[in-house]
Formats: structure tokens, sequence, C-alpha cells
């Protein structure tokens, strides 16, 4: 079972119940020298996606599932993986248990572009509802869009 550090919008455990119903919620954590950012404004259908970039000085709170084979290609499917949009790529997510190897999908393309103002609430409401700190929480809904 590979290990799967969602952010943004998957942070929203019912909509990960929709996505991936056969992988479970283990944790949550931070990605340590990553950043949220956006990019993609053409691709998406309201403003820019949310995507991570590596900055050694930034970290982004995660939900860690427990993705089941039968999940992957509907995740994929759904992150557009086989369109280009989205890539997977290899993080390491910290966690009160330590160092957790996993992977998150990342956007194929270039920063910059801002997300449109119901995107970014629903990525504040994500983080809140999965136990985010408050500053962190804060800090995603005074970002610009």
């Amino acid at each position: 079972m590979a290990l799967y550090a969602a952010y943004a919008g998957n942070l929203d455990a019912r909509l990960m119940s929709r996505r991936a119903p056969h992988s479970p919620l283990r944790a949550t954590g931070w990605l340590n020298g990553w950043r949220l950012t956006f990019g993609g404004e053409q691709l998406g259908w309201e403003g820019a996606l949310a995507t991570i970039v590596e900055d050694p000085l930034a970290q982004v709170f995660v939900g860690l599932y427990d993705l089941a084979p039968m999940d992957e290609e509907s995740l994929d499917r759904w992150e557009g993986v086989g369109l280009g949009i989205y890539r997977r790529v290899r993080v390491r997510a910290h966690t009160l248990d330590g160092e957790e190897p996993s992977w998150a999908y990342v956007l194929d393309g270039y920063e910059g572009g801002l997300p449109s103002a119901r995107y970014l609430g629903e990525i504040a409401d994500a983080a809140e509802s999965a136990g985010a700190p408050h500053d962190y929480v804060m800090e995603l809904r005074k970002r610009p869009c």
C-alpha cells in the first residue's frame, strides 16, 4: 500500500472518501521544505490550481492516506495524471511518529496565477477540518485570489 500525502482540497475527508473509498486516513503531518502555491491558470475552470513547490523555508500541512491499489488509478484520473496536469513526486512527510516516505501530486506546469475565492475557501475549510493549526488556516484565508 502506498502512502499518499494529500494537501489542499484532498485534505477534505469527505471528498477523499469518494475519490479513494478504500484508503483510510493514517495521520496528519507536514511536508517540510515545500510551499503551497498555485499555477496552471489556463487549466482550471475558475483560476489557478493548487500545487506544491520546493522551498527550504516553508512547510505544507498534509493528510497521510494509506492508498489502496484499487484507488490509485481513480485518484490519478481525478488529478489528471494521464492528461499531464499533475504528476506524482516522492516526498517525506513528518508526523508525530517520525518521517514517512510518501508521494504527492505536483502540477506539471509553471507556478503563477491566482485561485478563485471559492477554491481557496474550500482549501482553507479542508485544512481546518483536517486539524491544521489555526495560524496555517488563517494564512490560507488571507491569500490573494
